[in-house]
């Protein structure tokens, strides 16, 4: 079964040249395999998290070659949950681009689809920091290809402007490993955690440095506060279903400072005592209360769900920075609950895009399928927002209870509380004016008939509100889950011997529950 760890990352490496070489010039054969591929996904992502579900760490060493020397994929509990909802999201997205016709309006949307799915499992399954580096650097490059996607002033400009700010991070990036390099003389995670629990002292201003630019990278992938500003313009113009997929990608960067700092630079470690909470907690609330804030003073759909995305990434930052494993197993939940309402929320923008003139939040004359789509807003809004009964709602109370005994206790509360309230309204004003208001404007009779979004459409947006009520209606078992992946990380110990104690061979290796 261990060999199947490798799969994820394989198998969209092999179709999306399959797809440019062999099916360039038609579309039909494009969509079956990326289809087909997507679903082998779901299906070997469901596996490795039934294989890890109890404990079990799994390790693939490339080459046969043993860590730190090897490149090696880890896979446990968090990496193979994050895969899955990679996977599932990946679905639903594609059937909504094969629906919609968006992967028809450009070049090789397939292609770059398959890549961008490898440099996100990549990133996750990875068990070495420059292949970490690596990763984001193809889900980089197909990123910035698939914003630009068919074209267009507005979207290339936000495209150059995504990729120069990821470019700084890039650099800072490696800048850190070298650092850390220098340091350690390694840059297996495993060997790492290791090696920087031995320096002494007296010689912490390297590796610390190192800790630093690391969180400043990761932070700017998860797009926190004030390191935000790629995101709103970027997401804002990108095709709807690109926009959709990258609901994910600023997990990347939460998934990230996770493991860095639950195993190499743990909250206990006096290498880097105070990180945590004298920078990112307050970045993270000031990313959550800006966020919202942006949601209230947005005037276009697609830039306010833009900055609801920076909000939840606020509030699932703020969990993480409590590095603890309530929090974290709050945060847990949260992201996946977050990942599937952005997700939605760009895709019941492109619904409403399609029947408009334009996104600007002014009463225009109604479109069609009105109720459905503001049926599906309805929906999408409650569960960003945090109002029950959705998951929304439960992940921040658990937020609020992993916070209940800080020190930020009463900072942390009053902003998710204030912040929601913020939301709501914001939400509120932008679903009146598009969907009740316009029921007030009279359609001029020389105006064009308006064609209605195809159904396809709506079963992939109704797909993703699906999985929103399953997170609900199965939020206790789901956050049961999220609690053992959080005491799996830290206690890193399996972890660090599978990867470390195997020599030059596929093993598997399973930890006791405590």
């Amino acid at each position: 079964m261990t060999h199947w760890l490798i799969a994820p990352v394989a198998l969209p490496a092999m179709l999306a040249p399959f797809i440019v070489l062999a099916a360039r010039h038609h579309i039909g054969i494009q969509r079956v395999f990326s289809i087909v591929g997507v679903l082998t996904l779901i299906v070997i992502s469901a596996g490795l998290v039934w294989a890890t579900a109890d404990g079990t760490i799994m390790l693939y060493q490339l080459g046969d070659w043993a860590a730190p020397f090897g490149i090696v994929l880890v896979g446990d509990r968090l990496s193979t949950t994050m895969i899955l909802l990679t996977s599932v999201l990946a679905l639903c997205v594609l059937v909504y681009a094969i629906s919609s016709g968006w992967d028809n309006r450009g070049w090789h949307f397939h292609a770059l689809f398959q890549f961008q799915l490898m440099g996100i499992l990549g990133a996750f399954l990875t068990g070495d920091l420059f292949n970490l580096f690596v990763f984001f650097e193809v889900l980089l490059i197909a990123s910035y290809g698939l914003m630009i996607h068919a074209g267009g002033t507005k979207r290339l400009r936000a495209g150059v402007q995504y990729v120069l700010f990821n470019l700084i991070g890039s650099t800072l990036f490696l800048f850190a490993l070298g650092s850390i390099y220098a340091e350690t003389g390694t840059l297996n995670m495993a060997d790492l955690a290791n090696r920087v629990a031995l320096i002494s002292p007296g010689e912490t201003v390297g590796i610390r440095i190192a800790a630093v630019l690391l969180l400043l990278v990761f932070a700017i992938k998860a797009a926190l506060v004030p390191l935000h500003f790629w995101l709103p313009s970027s997401y804002a113009e990108a095709p709807a279903p690109v926009a959709a997929l990258f609901a994910i990608m600023t997990k990347v960067g939460a998934y990230a400072i996770i493991r860095v700092y639950t195993m190499i630079f743990p909250p206990d470690l006096a290498v880097t005592s105070g990180l945590h909470d004298t920078w990112l907690l307050p970045a993270a609330l000031v990313s959550l209360a800006i966020g919202m804030t942006g949601v209230l003073a947005a005037r276009q759909l697609d830039r306010l769900v833009a900055f609801s995305i920076i909000g939840s990434m606020g509030m699932v930052l703020v969990a993480i920075a409590l590095f603890t494993p309530e929090g974290i197993a709050a945060a847990l939940y949260y992201i996946v609950h977050s990942t599937l309402a952005g997700a939605a929320l760009f895709l019941i923008v492109d619904l409403v895009r399609c029947s408009r003139a334009d996104l600007v939040l002014t009463p225009q004359q109604p479109i069609p399928s009105a109720t459905i789509t503001a049926a599906l807003f309805f929906v999408g809004a409650i569960a960003m927002a945090g109002l029950p009964p959705l998951s929304g709602f439960l992940g921040k109370l658990l937020v609020l209870d992993a916070a209940y005994d800080r020190d930020l206790m009463v900072w942390i509360w009053v902003v998710v509380l204030g912040s929601s309230l913020i939301s709501i309204v914001g939400f509120a004003r932008a679903g009146s004016v598009l969907f009740w208001k316009a029921n007030s404007i009279v359609p001029a009779h020389d105006d064009p008939p308006q064609a209605c979004p195809p159904t396809m459409s709506y079963v992939a947006v109704g797909g993703l509100i699906a999985l929103l009520a399953a997170h609900t209606v199965f939020a206790g078992q789901l956050h049961g889950y999220t609690t053992k992946v959080a005491a799996q990380l830290f206690d890193p110990a399996p972890y660090i011997t599978t990867v470390m104690d195997t020599p030059g061979k596929l093993s598997t290796a399973k930890e006791e529950d405590h």
